[in-house]
């Protein structure tokens, strides 16, 4: 060997050792912002968030590839890259022009058996995501991540259900009343520091996950609904900062796919009247459909939501009849179908098993589309299988093919389809309005569980919760008319399904008729204006020229509340209007024209209030 190649040799090995040393050495990694940081130490991720210092912990200890476990002793940053800027925009959700900054790391396993797997850590200014990823052919069939939070921190999370039908208690301390939780779930951390987890980019190889209990009383590991084998896992999100940030944060549809609709000018945000909520199995009764769509027709709703049975539909008509009659009424149809994978016998509602196949699915589909139908509500689906999963993207781009809105029921929760399939308007996951027909569970928890929702399960993405019912369905209700009508604009679905009786609505002051008439469903803006989860939140949305401020009281006590208006700009405003609840049982409502904004409100228990300006 001559001095010259023993040279490039050398000096060669010293640049790898130098790049070695390097990536080892980077321990700390930053937000553009630089008020969210990361530190890394072998397989742990310490976050820290302005002032406050190592908050919580994050374990990422090892994935399985291809059936074999691939334990990580330590992550190193292999590289990194400049602030990257994404921009988007939504058809619906709480920001329609959508914008956010992140630094992104790849790191690498420093594995003695494996090193194919890698992990992509963004860092954003309102959070932090990460999943993992092989590098080559081999698939990913499990992890080990595991989020270190003390019990000393307030928590609200939900026990799991596979339908997402639960409260979200406040709990602190260790003694958890339940061992399995479905995300979202809220973490105080700190003076006015947050955490909200979650996960998003869920494809058709993956399964959803869920929280369950570690060893450690303070540590939640994260556990796959089902066998599941993909090149790369879902992101695993963490919302971080404020309250405020907490709310407003795009960042389960900023991390996920972009739109796969080209064109999306047939998909239309709206109102929608709804007959399940107070007659159950009513849609299998033409007479009672017509006075639904009458009720969309006088209050100028663009939809009529049709649930199941209606294909036994009789008394005067069939569905034909129905869609004829609502045609004629300038009113748009949505349909309701059973996923036929969960729920099929022992009065399970009906149209059953006509989507599960391919063939049978786009048939359908292809006959709505004819028949002039908007949309479709599909319920009952079968937990966060790998399954599961699948067929709800098959669902979402089948009909997407024939021009069809989606509203999810009785599924997961949003994780990020809301951006990469935008026909989904809507998505249950949610103890909703329904279960005053269901069971006496809302009663008396309604209140508190309302003023928690804005903090947890809308943050993610749409919520169909039925809202803004003023009589009483099979159980009673206890809040009133004020806290009824601001839940219209505290929950966000691109489809708002109102859910009482027409004569309900009708029997409303003129100006509260109009108010639902004019109700946007998608908005230009959210900002949370004040709030703490259970007790009361007061949250403005934008629409056009118009800012709607609603708030609730979620105790059983009078409230006074400031409503600071420092965050949204006023300077175009020169009227406004004043919904709230009066106190009187025979004229419960109080609507004053206002020339500016109350800096207080006196709210009674469970009461509420919008303001329109």
């Amino acid at each position: 060997m001559n001095h010259h190649r023993l040279l490039i040799i050398l000096l060669s090995l010293s640049a790898m050792a130098l790049s070695r040393h390097t990536a080892t050495a980077v321990k700390k990694i930053q937000s553009p912002d630089k008020t969210i940081e990361v530190t890394i130490d072998k397989n742990n991720m310490d976050i820290h968030y302005g002032n406050e210092r190592n908050l919580f912990t994050v374990s990422a200890s090892g994935a399985t590839i291809d059936n074999r476990p691939a334990s990580v002793d330590k992550w190193i940053v292999s590289s990194s890259s400049l602030p990257q800027n994404i921009k988007y925009e939504m058809t619906g959700g709480k920001r329609l022009k959508c914008s956010n900054t992140y630094n992104e790391y790849r790191l690498v396993a420093d594995e003695k058996d494996n090193g194919t797997l890698s992990m992509v850590l963004r860092l954003y200014n309102d959070g932090v995501a990460f999943r993992y990823e092989t590098e080559g052919d081999g698939n990913i069939c499990g992890e080990t991540t595991q989020y270190k939070i003390p019990l000393s921190c307030k928590r609200w999370m939900q026990q799991y259900d596979q339908s997402y039908e639960r409260f979200f208690p406040e709990e602190t301390g260790d003694a958890q009343q339940d061992a399995h939780w479905g995300f979202p779930a809220l973490f105080e951390l700190g003076k006015d520091s947050w955490a909200l987890l979650t996960e998003a980019g869920i494809e058709k190889c993956h399964s959803a996950s869920s929280l369950t209990a570690a060893e450690t009383p303070s540590a939640y590991n994260i556990s796959w609904g089902s066998p599941a084998r993909c090149g790369h896992t879902p992101w695993r999100v963490i919302i971080l900062g404020s309250l405020n940030d907490i709310t407003e944060s795009t960042l389960v549809t900023d991390v996920s796919p972009e739109s796969r609709i080209a064109d999306t000018s047939w998909i239309k945000p709206g109102a929608a009247s709804w007959i399940y909520w107070a007659y159950n199995r009513g849609s299998k009764d033409y007479r009672l459909v017509t006075q639904y769509i009458d009720m969309a027709e006088t209050l100028k709703l663009p939809y009529v939501l049709i649930d199941w049975e209606w294909d036994i539909m009789g008394n005067g008509g069939d569905i034909n009849d129905a869609l004829k009659y609502a045609a004629e009424r300038n009113v748009k149809t949505l349909l309701w179908y059973n996923s036929s994978t969960a729920w099929t016998t022992n009065g399970a509602g009906g149209p059953l098993f006509r989507l599960n196949k391919p063939e049978d699915r786009e048939r359908e589909f292809a006959m709505l589309q004819d028949m002039g139908v908007a949309g479709v509500k599909i319920d009952f689906f079968a937990g966060d299988t790998q399954q599961t999963m699948e067929y709800c993207i098959e669902l979402l781009e089948c009909a997407a093919r024939h021009n069809l809105l989606v509203n999810f029921h009785g599924a997961t929760i949003p994780r990020g389809w809301q951006r990469t399939y935008p026909n989904l308007v809507s998505v249950e996951g949610v103890y909703g309005a329904e279960w005053y027909n269901n069971a006496p569970v809302l009663t008396d928890r309604a209140a508190a569980h309302n003023a928690t929702l804005p903090f947890t399960r809308n943050v993610i993405g749409p919520m169909d919760y039925t809202p803004c019912t003023f009589s009483d369905s099979q159980h009673p209700h206890i809040t009133t008319h004020g806290h009824e009508l601001a839940l219209t604009v505290l929950f966000e679905s691109t489809v708002q399904h109102l859910a009482d009786k027409p004569e309900s609505y009708l029997a409303q002051p003129k100006e509260v008729q109009e108010f639902l008439t004019g109700l946007p469903t998608v908005w230009d803006d959210t900002r949370l204006l004040a709030g703490y989860p259970g007790k009361y939140v007061v949250m403005a949305r934008k629409n056009g020229n118009r800012w709607f401020i609603a708030g609730i009281n979620g105790t059983d006590s009078d409230l006074d509340i400031t409503i600071p208006v420092d965050r949204i700009d006023l300077a175009s405003f020169n009227k406004g209007k004043l919904y709230t609840d009066s106190g009187d049982t025979e004229t419960p409502w109080t609507v004053s024209t206002i020339s500016s904004v109350p800096q207080k409100l006196s709210l009674l228990p469970r009461g509420g209030f919008v303001i329109v300006l």
